[in-house]
């Protein structure tokens, strides 16, 4: 089975061009200037003749970077700014992201290669350990108003933009109210406090009223959901349809 798939950068205009590799567990290529060399080529000066390898491992790849002088850079795509850095003669360094692009430094141009790890393996629980199943570390229901709030608040830097600005109480009520019309200021300060409760954090002494002071509470959310992944990209669907369930005034 195919773990891997590598999408080398592009060569022409059209995109439908490219060839996608595709690597089972265990197996390895190499990338570089010289096709030769390499089961991968790119065909530019600033690259290296041989300048790194990707090697499957299972659900998860490795990166080694044989370049003598060029820092690498992974970045997560569907991340909040997420990415690694692989220096110059790393080898193996592992990487966890399920979209990644690997950056390439050449002589002014930066070089995208795109690496998918759609495979996921999961723990199978049948005839496990008995006794009390272990309480959830975060208990969220997603078909209620308070989530499509927390939703609203993360959307910005669920789409790209990981180091936007929270959005305000006054832009979460409209972004909220095609599909909640009674939504307001009011309605929408009680519902963060009441995920602050929820959650489990603990406002500061300069957190205790709404208005300015609200947005240490908003950042505090917006982490600790994108950081647990609370809230995803595929969860803003609830920006679009009306919640079931009603936690909110």
């Amino acid at each position: 089975m195919y773990s891997i798939i590598v999408v080398p950068p592009t060569t022409t205009e059209d995109e439908r061009d490219r060839t996608q590799l595709r690597l089972a567990p265990g197996e390895r290529i190499t990338f570089g200037r010289l096709a030769r060399d390499n089961d991968l080529a790119i065909a530019h000066d600033g690259v290296s003749r041989r300048a790194g390898a990707i090697t499957a491992q299972g659900a998860f790849w490795t990166l080694s970077n044989l370049s003598g002088g060029q820092t690498y850079v992974v970045e997560n795509p569907e991340g909040a700014g997420e990415h690694i850095k692989v220096g110059p003669g790393r080898l193996d360094a592992p990487v966890p992201f399920e979209f990644s692009r690997i950056v390439l430094p050449a002589a002014g141009d930066l070089l995208p290669i795109q690496v998918w790890a759609p495979r996921h393996d999961y723990l199978r629980t049948e005839g496990g350990l008995a006794g009390d199943t272990t309480a959830p570390a975060f208990s969220v229901d997603r078909t209620k108003r308070y989530f499509a709030v927390l939703a609203a608040l993360c959307e910005p830097r669920l789409r790209g933009e990981p180091h936007a600005p929270l959005p305000t109480v006054d832009q979460v009520v409209d972004r909220l109210r095609p599909n909640w019309p009674a939504a307001s200021r009011t309605s929408v300060q009680w519902n963060i406090d009441y995920l602050a409760v929820k959650l489990r954090l603990k406002p500061g002494p300069e957190e205790a009223d709404t208005g300015p002071r609200l947005n240490g509470k908003k950042e505090s959310l917006v982490s600790l959901a994108l950081r647990f992944d609370l809230v995803r990209e595929d969860d803003l669907i609830v920006l679009t349809a009306a919640p079931t369930g009603r936690v909110a005034r």
